[in-house]
């Protein structure tokens, strides 16, 4: 894991592709740190291998073709893919410094993930009873650009979210994407919207403060 820079109060720290194996061991390493006062908060922004993640919600029935690794992540949902051209973010934060809220966590890191894909181009929403960040496809379908999955440990969040920025979006037909099977799944660029992962983060990081001033952070450093 390379050394971040500190934005907010928060170390942020960007990669390129990193093993979900060994980017799980550093979160479960690092969320201990923030629990016992001896790292910062983190967000980390990173790819992965191709792999399909196994919630803590996921049957068995929704892995059609493990044709890539299978790893049991940890986090709430079901099974969802991750693979080049997917930008994921990890974000392990300590909700004791606001409200302890952990819907509301959930809430304000898909407006995040909202206000930046819009600050790119692409308008999104939240779903009625459908966790992750949804959009309307080139045939004017709904379908899922974004996913959301996090987990909660001694108050201290982990995961986060995955955006769709140019994945190869056949890879996730070996699973039932989220439990969810009545819609597809697109990208930005599918819609159109050549977007690097430089370019992501920059846009994401500009919404930063916007983020935290969502979760009624009661010592919020100057950003």
């Amino acid at each position: 894991m390379e050394q971040g820079v500190e934005h907010c109060g928060i170390e942020w720290r960007e990669e390129g592709e990193v093993p979900y194996r060994e980017a799980l061991a550093c979160m479960e390493q690092r969320n201990a740190a923030i629990r016992h006062g001896a790292a910062s908060e983190l967000v980390w922004l990173l790819e992965h291998p191709p792999v399909y993640t196994a919630g803590t919600s996921a049957r068995d029935a929704d892995l059609l073709d493990p044709r890539f690794d299978v790893v049991k992540a940890g986090r709430g949902g079901q099974f969802t893919y991750h693979g080049p051209g997917q930008r994921i973010g990890y974000v392990l934060l300590d909700l004791a410094r606001s409200n302890r809220d952990v819907r509301g966590f959930v809430h304000a890191l898909e407006g995040w993930v909202i206000a930046t894909l819009s600050d790119l181009g692409v308008t999104s929403r939240r779903a009625e009873g459908r966790i992750g960040i949804w959009t309307d496809d080139i045939d004017g379908r709904e379908a899922k650009i974004g996913a959301i999955g996090v987990r909660v440990r001694g108050w201290v969040t982990m995961h986060g979210f995955s955006v769709n920025l140019a994945p190869d979006l056949a890879h996730f037909s070996g699973i039932v994407p989220c439990g969810i099977t009545d819609f597809g799944v697109t990208s930005m660029a599918r819609l159109g919207h050549e977007v690097t992962p430089v370019q992501w983060d920059a846009a994401l990081l500009g919404r930063l403060p916007d983020f935290l001033a969502a979760l009624n952070r009661r010592s919020e450093p100057a950003c």
